[in-house]
């Protein structure tokens, strides 16, 4: 079976980073002030890492199916029916924030701390996970991506996905700080992230065309392309156990099992860091929700100035491989920094994160969507985010509970997996692209 890079006609990608960067900024909203929201309904810091662990969990379940699914039946089916489960999920969350705050069940223990779960905190759960099961719309954008981008421009195409993201991320807990300073508190913020889920579906909807490969349901009697004379040409490939694509079949790409290793470990990292770090500014540091906000935006700012600008002309001079190298290094550095209470060594590690994120996360990317056949693509970045998905729940649920141990020491744990990532880092390579088994 042949395999195909984007053809000259290929759709734009400003429409999938539209959704991709409206997406985020719908999360991003929510995000400086969950934690807060959290303990005064009842929480602490092991149901925060709990509440983030079951998205995780059960986009483990999801995300690979739907990354089949289109490969199947095609990318922007999919990306429409994960925004609508998100738009839900967010419906949810606004009815939580309306019950009254009646206990369920109350724990204190020495190991898992004191804590109430009520009504409100149970429903937040189930729009987690409600969103969690159709959070596919990462995995599913990378893979349209891919489509739509040729190889040779891949990286750079990762890295203004990341910018897309990291605008949000800007936007997104400036809007939160405005919002939740009103009467409505947490409500208007939220409600603001229904509105933009909203506009990300409709984006989808009216927006986004189906990438030009065709998905193919029929039998081809053998014949690996149809061309029809006279008519708008497409590729089109038998898909050859698309839809059905196995975790040992995957694995026996070429680089596979190492590139999603890789991609556990970065993610395990980070999701250890974004669990302890609100807890640990709410709580350690003493910040409030406007100063946690600003922190969050000037990350998110950092880091799309680095994946635009600065990782176009780095991708010029250095492979994919060594910016994956120098920024997993990058990395490590940082996270030790956030060990510290002083805000100038705090901001100091968020530029280096920024820095080393921005080189590396775009770079593994683009090595990972040329190690498997266009065809399976979404099958590939299914598992890439299930691998996420596994290392999402570990890092939330270890998170919350060494946060309560080890305090600030716990970004020294993040710290290691990056080094111990660096030094995987030198045995990969950039592949060619591989036929699917």
């Amino acid at each position: 079976m042949t395999s195909a890079t984007a053809p000259a006609s290929s759709p734009s990608i400003y429409p999938i980073l539209s959704v991709n960067f409206v997406g985020t900024l719908g999360f991003s909203i929510v995000l400086p002030f969950l934690v807060f929201l959290v303990t005064r309904l009842g929480g602490n810091a092991l149901i925060y890492g709990i509440m983030g662990a079951t998205y995780s969990a059960f986009q483990l379940i999801g995300a690979p199916i739907l990354g089949r699914w289109s490969d199947r039946y095609g990318r922007r089916k999919i990306l429409l029916l994960s925004q609508l489960g998100t738009l839900a999920s967010w419906g949810i969350f606004l009815i939580a924030l309306m019950l009254p705050a009646e206990p369920i069940v109350e724990v204190d223990s020495r190991l898992l701390g004191a804590f109430t779960l009520t009504i409100p905190l149970g429903i937040l759960f189930v729009a987690r996970a409600l969103d969690g099961l159709t959070g596919g719309n990462v995995s599913v954008a990378n893979a349209y991506l891919a489509d739509i981008t040729s190889e040779e421009d891949r990286g750079a195409s990762f890295g203004k996905m990341a910018v897309s993201s990291n605008l949000g991320f800007v936007l997104g807990p400036v809007l939160a700080g405005l919002l939740g300073a009103t009467v409505l508190g947490e409500i208007l913020p939220v409600m603001a992230a229904f509105a933009v889920s909203a506009v990300a579906s409709l984006i989808i909807a009216l927006k986004l065309p189906e990438t030009q490969r065709c998905a193919i349901r029929g039998d081809l009697g053998g014949a690996g392309v149809r061309k029809v004379m006279g008519q708008e040409q497409k590729e089109c490939f038998k898909l050859e156990g698309a839809g059905t694509l196995s975790l040992t079949q995957l694995l026996r790409l070429p680089a596979i099992a190492r590139l999603l290793s890789l991609y556990f470990l970065v993610f395990l990292s980070f999701n250890l860091f974004y669990i302890a770090f609100p807890v640990h500014a709410a709580t350690g540091l003493g910040w409030s929700l406007r100063q946690v906000a600003v922190f969050f935006s000037v990350t998110g700012l950092l880091m799309a100035l680095v994946q635009g600008p600065i990782l176009k002309r780095a991708s010029k001079i250095w492979s994919d491989r060594w910016l994956v190298i120098g920024g997993s290094l990058t990395l490590a550095a940082a996270f030790a920094l956030f060990t510290s209470e002083k805000v100038t060594i705090i901001y100091s590690g968020t530029a280096l994160m920024a820095l080393g994120n921005g080189l590396m996360w775009p770079s593994l990317l683009a090595i990972l969507s040329r190690a498997a056949d266009g065809s399976v693509q979404g099958a590939v970045q299914g598992f890439a985010g299930s691998a996420g998905a596994i290392a999402s729940v570990l890092g939330f649920l270890i998170g919350g509970l060494l946060y309560g141990l080890m305090s600030a020491n716990i970004f020294v744990l993040s710290a290691l997996i990056a080094a111990f990532v660096f030094g995987l880092s030198f045995s990969i390579e950039s592949p060619e692209p591989a036929s699917s088994p």
